[in-house]
């Protein structure tokens, strides 16, 4: 009952924008909002064991708690660390069942009586990696892990902004110091940490950036958005290139999503007092490293964790995600969202994933 009355409130909003009714317009979102806040459940994708494919069920709506907010969730990201909750390789414990989910840009339904910033339909984009529930047509998340934007961010963008984003901003500026006269290496370049890396270092810092790819056509990709230069993974052509781009001196700053053998083939082009940026790795190892590649070069090896920074340093992870959302809306940056999945196509979303078919975000849109 309550979807069919939202799909003809819908038509008939639709109606209104076109002739341009403000009042009538309000009223009607209100509606809409008391309309979604009337259920009593809400469809999510449920993960019931690890290793299994998420299946979509009916949740009972659950009471806020002390700071909590429910948001209407419009777009979800999928990360590649959902996988590997989902496969219990993630570091953090998780017991079945669970919704994942991290990531999301919505509208808010409800807020609990002691949360302040925000109020009943605000457009908000949030990371719950503590109580996750992104798959779902509505989750609870903390006011903490919350952040207001304007309405004219888009949904999907929202969803795309804040981890990569912000990890990547704290990483390049926070730590590494990155400023228009610095050389970038950037690995995983096309990937969601990875281009979103080549984005700020580029379009923000307007540093010269080198970005390291899986394909050819992936590689095209990391160019358009900005970097000087842009190649398939080959040692001996990483190396070439950098002496070519930087007259053999190396690059300033090395930012990693990958690890493994391609950190261990990239750290020969870091100059001296160079920076290397480890973070996101898909590979969830570092190599065994020899002094002698450190040592003679005073190579600094940062290691880079957002979820961290939100426990350690609250203000710093607050900071860096006002910060991204002020630079989305201002035109600096744009997050590339390659897919788009049905919450019912989880599987599929997950599939396109692990076969490196995606570059940049992949999203769920769920409302």
């Amino acid at each position: 009952m309550a979807s069919t009355m939202m799909h003809h409130l819908c038509q008939f909003g639709t109606r209104l924008t076109t002739v341009g009714v403000p009042s009538v317009q309000h009223s009607l979102k209100t509606l809409m909002i008391s309309s979604v806040r009337c259920t009593s459940t809400y469809k999510a994708a449920v993960l019931q064991e690890f290793g299994e494919d998420l299946q979509i069920q009916d949740m009972k709506r659950k009471k806020l708690k002390n700071g909590q907010v429910r948001v209407a969730v419009h777009s979800c990201g999928v990360n590649a660390s959902d996988l590997l909750m989902m496969e219990n390789k993630y570091d953090q414990t998780l017991n079945p069942p669970f919704v994942p989910g991290f990531e999301i840009c919505g509208e808010v339904l409800e807020v609990d009586e002691r949360v302040k910033t925000m109020a009943t339909g605000s457009r908000v984009i949030g990371i719950s990696k503590e109580t996750l529930g992104g798959f779902a047509e509505e989750c609870i998340i903390s006011e903490q892990d919350l952040w207001t934007v304007d309405h004219a961010v888009g949904f999907d963008s929202g969803a795309a902004l804040t981890d990569t984003y912000a990890t990547a901003l704290i990483g390049l500026h926070r730590r590494a110091e990155i400023h228009e006269d610095s050389t970038v290496l950037i690995t995983a370049a096309a990937g969601g940490l990875g281009l979103s890396a080549v984005d700020l270092a580029a379009n923000v810092y307007k540093a010269k950036v080198i970005g390291v790819c899986g394909t050819e056509d992936k590689a095209d990709l990391v160019r358009q958005k900005g970097a000087w230069a842009a190649l398939k993974y080959n040692k001996k052509h990483i190396i070439a290139k950098v002496n070519e781009v930087t007259n053999g001196k190396g690059v300033d700053i090395i930012f990693d999503a990958v690890g493994g053998d391609i950190f261990s083939d990239c750290l020969p082009c870091v100059a001296h007092e160079g920076r290397v940026i480890v973070a996101g790795f898909a590979s969830r190892v570092i190599p065994h490293i020899e002094t002698s590649l450190l040592l003679p070069k005073a190579v600094s090896v940062i290691g880079l964790s957002l979820t961290h920074y939100r426990d350690a340093d609250n203000s710093v992870y607050r900071q860096a995600v006002e910060d991204i959302i002020d630079m989305h809306e201002m035109g600096l940056i744009r997050p590339h969202i390659s897919a788009h999945f049905k919450l019912e196509e989880s599987k599929l979303a997950f599939s396109f994933m692990k076969e490196r078919m995606s570059t940049g975000k992949v999203l769920l849109k769920i409302r």
